[in-house]
C-alpha cells in the first residue's frame, strides 16, 4: 500500500477503486518526451514491463487504444489486419487528449472520457505485474495484467516490433 501523501486521485484510480482492483502507486519525476525508458529507470524496473497506452484511430477516424511494451513499437499494418481495419494510425496529441480525457504523457486506459476498444500486445498478459500510466504525468500504477482483460475487455493482439 502506498503512503498516503503519494496517493493520487485520477479518473483511472477512481475507476480501479470502484471495481475493487488492486494496484500499487509509483510516482516518479516526469521528463518531457522521456517515455517509458525514463519511467522504467526511475522505478528500477525493466522497460518491457512498463506499458505504453497509445490512442490510435482507424481509417474512419474511430479511436482505439493499444497497450504495448515500453521497449516495443506497434506494427500498425499487423494491428489493422488483426482487428479487421484497412489502416490504423496514431491520433494527433490534441485528438488523443479529447478521446481519453488525459494529457499525452499521462494517458491511462482506465477511466477514459470516451469508451474505446482496447487492444493489448499478447506478451503483456504473460507478465506477473505491469506498470501502466495512472492518469497523470509522472505517475504509474503497478497491476496484474489480467485486470486489462477483466475490466477493459482488452483484446490480445500480436503487433509488436522491436524498438529502434
Amino acid at each position: 500500500m502506498a503512503k498516503n501523501e503519494h496517493v493520487s486521485e485520477t479518473p483511472a484510480t477512481q475507476f480501479l477503486r470502484k471495481r475493487g482492483a488492486a494496484f500499487t502507486e509509483h510516482p516518479y519525476s516526469y521528463e518531457e518526451h522521456g517515455g517509458t525508458s525514463v519511467s522504467a529507470r526511475e522505478l528500477g524496473v525493466e522497460e518491457h514491463h512498463v506499458v505504453k497506452t497509445l490512442v490510435m484511430q482507424d481509417e474512419q477516424a474511430k479511436p482505439l487504444m493499444v497497450l504495448m511494451h515500453g521497449d516495443r513499437k506497434v506494427s500498425t499494418k499487423n494491428l489493422a489486419r488483426q482487428i479487421g481495419c484497412k489502416s490504423v494510425e496514431p491520433c494527433k496529441p490534441e485528438v488523443a487528449q479529447r478521446h481519453s480525457g488525459y494529457m499525452v504523457g499521462g494517458t491511462s486506459p482506465f477511466g477514459t472520457k470516451k469508451a474505446m476498444p482496447v487492444y493489448v500486445e499478447q506478451g503483456i498478459l504473460l507478465l506477473d505485474k505491469i506498470y501502466i500510466n495512472g492518469g497523470k504525468r509522472g505517475y504509474l500504477i503497478g497491476i496484474d495484467p489480467a485486470i486489462l482483460e477483466a475490466l477493459l475487455s482488452a483484446r490480445p493482439v500480436d503487433c509488436a516490433l522491436a524498438d529502434g
